[in-house]
Parts: C-alpha cells; sequence; structure tokens
C-alpha cells in the first residue's frame, strides 16, 4: 500500500451557539461553546475532519488544545504518513502532556483519512460493528425545570426512553423536586442521575439514599473525582450502581478504581482519554473487571461524537448507550458544520467510508473565531 502523506493542516477555533443553559455539578455553560476542529490534507487530495471539545472544568480549554496542534503536533503531522497513526500519536505523547482533546482530534483526523483511503469505514478499521444503532440520553441540564419536562415530553413522543438528571448544582430539595416533575410528568422511563461531582464526601450517603427513592438506572460521579476512597464506600454502600466519570480518565486510572471497587460503571469519553485508543484501554480493563459502560460526553459536535459512534459501534462493552444529544437537541441547527444521524431516540451508526461525514466549511467559517 502506498503512503498517504499529509501536505497540509488547518484548524478553526469556532464557537457554536446553544439554545439552552445547562447546569452541571461543578458549572453552567451558557450561550457558546468554543470547539476545535481540524482538517488534514492529503497528497492523495483526500482530507481527514478532526475535533477537539474540551470543558474548562473539566478538562481544558479549547484554546489550549488549539495551541497544542498549532505549535506543537503540527511538525509531526506534515509529511507524516497517516497510516502510520501509532507514531505520529507517541509523538504527540511526547511533545505535550495531557491535552487529551487536541490528541483526539488528530488521531480521529487520522482515522478519517485511513478509511477514506481504504473506502471503509471507522468501525471496519476498529475490527467491524456490532450493533447498527444506539441507544440514546438526553441530559436533564436546564435550570429552567418546566421547559426541560416539557423538551423531554416531546423527545418521548419522537421515540426517546432515557433521559439523565444532572443535579447537584442547586439544593438537594429541589433536586427531589425535579426528579418528581420527570417521574410523574414521564411515566415510566429510564432516569439516571449524574452530580458531576457535586457532592461533598460527608454529606453523600444521606444525599443518595434519598435519590434511591427514584429507581435511577445509576447515579455517575457523586463526588468529586480525588476522593475514590468515598467513591468505594458508595459503591459498597448503595443499592443503585454507582457510575464513575471524572474519576476514570485513562487506563491507570480505571485500574485504580477496579482495585478499590470504586465504580459499578465506567462513562468513557474520548475526549477525556485523547481518543479511541486510550478509551479501548480502559474498556479492556473495564471488560476484564465486569464493569459495564457508557457513550458520556462533553461539550462535543457532531465531528467527535461520530467518531464515537464508530467506537461504540465496534465494542460490546457498551450496553448502557450513550448520550450524544448535543448537535440534534442543544447546538444551533444552523450553525452544525453537517447533520448527526438519529432516529426514534436512538443513533445511527453511519456505513459511509472514514467517519462517513460531508463538511459544511462556509458554516465552520461563520462560527469561526481564530484559524492556523
Amino acid at each position: 500500500m502506498r503512503d498517504l502523506r499529509i501536505t497540509g493542516l488547518h484548524l478553526r477555533l469556532v464557537r457554536n451557539r446553544i439554545a439552552m443553559i445547562r447546569s452541571h455539578g461543578i458549572g453552567s455553560v451558557r450561550e457558546t461553546i468554543p470547539r476545535v476542529i481540524l482538517r488534514l490534507d492529503t497528497d492523495a487530495g483526500i482530507s481527514g475532519w478532526g475535533e477537539g471539545t474540551p470543558w474548562e472544568a473539566f478538562s481544558g480549554t479549547a484554546e489550549a488544545a488549539f495551541e497544542a496542534i498549532d505549535g506543537y503536533f503540527r511538525k509531526h503531522l506534515i509529511g507524516a504518513d497517516a497510516f502510520r497513526l501509532p507514531d505520529i500519536m507517541q509523538a504527540c505523547d511526547h511533545e505535550v502532556f495531557g491535552e487529551e482533546a487536541a490528541k483526539a482530534a488528530v488521531e480521529m483526523a487520522l482515522l478519517d483519512l485511513q478509511g477514506k483511503a481504504l473506502e471503509l469505514p471507522v468501525h471496519q478499521l476498529l475490527g467491524g460493528k456490532i450493533r447498527d444503532r444506539i441507544p440514546l440520553s438526553f441530559s436533564i441540564a436546564d435550570p429552567d425545570i418546566e421547559a426541560d419536562v416539557e423538551r423531554a415530553r416531546d423527545l418521548v413522543k419522537g421515540g426517546w426512553g432515557i433521559f439523565k438528571v444532572k443535579t447537584g448544582f442547586s439544593s438537594h430539595a429541589n433536586d427531589l423536586k425535579r426528579l418528581a416533575m420527570l417521574r410523574e410528568g414521564l411515566g415510566d422511563i429510564d432516569l439516571r442521575v449524574d452530580y458531576n461531582q457535586g457532592l461533598e464526601p460527608w454529606d453523600a450517603l444521606r444525599t443518595l439514599r434519598d435519590i434511591e427513592e427514584f429507581k435511577p438506572t445509576f447515579i455517575e460521579q457523586p463526588v468529586a473525582r480525588q476522593h475514590v476512597d468515598c467513591m468505594a464506600d458508595l459503591t459498597a454502600a448503595l443499592d443503585t450502581p454507582v457510575m464513575a466519570d471524572e474519576s476514570v480518565f485513562n487506563a491507570a486510572d480505571a485500574l485504580r478504581l477496579v482495585n478499590l471497587r470504586a465504580a459499578d460503571l465506567f462513562s468513557c469519553k474520548i475526549m477525556k482519554s485523547g481518543g479511541i485508543r486510550g478509551v479501548q484501554k480502559v474498556l479492556a480493563i473495564a471488560e476484564a473487571a465486569g464493569i459495564p459502560c457508557y457513550g458520556g460526553t462533553l461539550w462535543e459536535g457532531p465531528i467527535a461524537l461520530t467518531a464515537a459512534t464508530h467506537m461504540i459501534a465496534a465494542e460490546r462493552n457498551f450496553p448502557l448507550g450513550c448520550e450524544f444529544y448535543m448537535p440534534s437537541v442543544v447546538y444551533s441547527a444552523d450553525e452544525i458544520e453537517c447533520p448527526f444521524a438519529i432516529s426514534e431516540g436512538q443513533v445511527i451508526v453511519p456505513d459511509r467510508p472514514g467517519l462517513g461525514l460531508d463538511i459544511d466549511e462556509d458554516r465552520l467559517d461563520r462560527c469561526t473565531v481564530r484559524s492556523a
């Protein structure tokens, strides 16, 4: 097979408007979300796309991801063979500590190039798909709970049946009120709870005993990421499964949690783990320990979420679905660079070569605040 030489790198820092406030236990997002969009061009005339969308309260800033790619990774990409992905990613790891979202963007652009060159979808590069659709969850995170309940009712009519309630950003009494409204207003849905580190360890168990009255499928990351001993205590004490998110970024984190029995479930995100290969390492440990996984998200747009869709399509240990709702429900539709396929509350796995996306660069340009 001939080399696929990278001849150009184009970066955009974009800001996309969102339709509603999104509140979480560690902070809120209003008005716009910054994303880094990467295009790699090649001597074969094909281009690969990647996206890095961290959250400053969670994993870093988009501005830092932009600088990592532009100032540090560019020299390892221009002139490189896109099929030498492991070598390129190792060079990026040696060049910069952290910046997992930037590395995820590079990896997915390389996979997009490989898939297009071989005329194979990315899930085939990962071993082949085992599912065509992925159950989709929507996060109830609008401080205006009446608006979110009405939004959820509309989604239920469209076939959605999984809802995750963001808690910990308001009072405990208000969290209980919100959960009661959802249970009463939506009936027998799959209801989940996510604190995003919003509880203090000393009061977490008492608080979560109340939450269990609503029979959630799981309770996600109740305390700060470093309090893994408390996570272990909660996992042992509660009847409801406890999911780790902020406490499990990489394989070392996963191994620690398994050894401490500090979670029943893992939330996996390519933005946390530096790309699909990083998530696969977490998945291997989780599967060996009998820990089911869930497709989490930060604020990614359709490029990154499509990459994550290919990953989940090719991995068996994702029985809990995903939360890839941002492009369809939260982002302003006239600013999204490409569609993200969902139907009746499920994500549709693409089958076209590469990521399978047609990018509207005019839309990207309208949202771009910086380029290189």
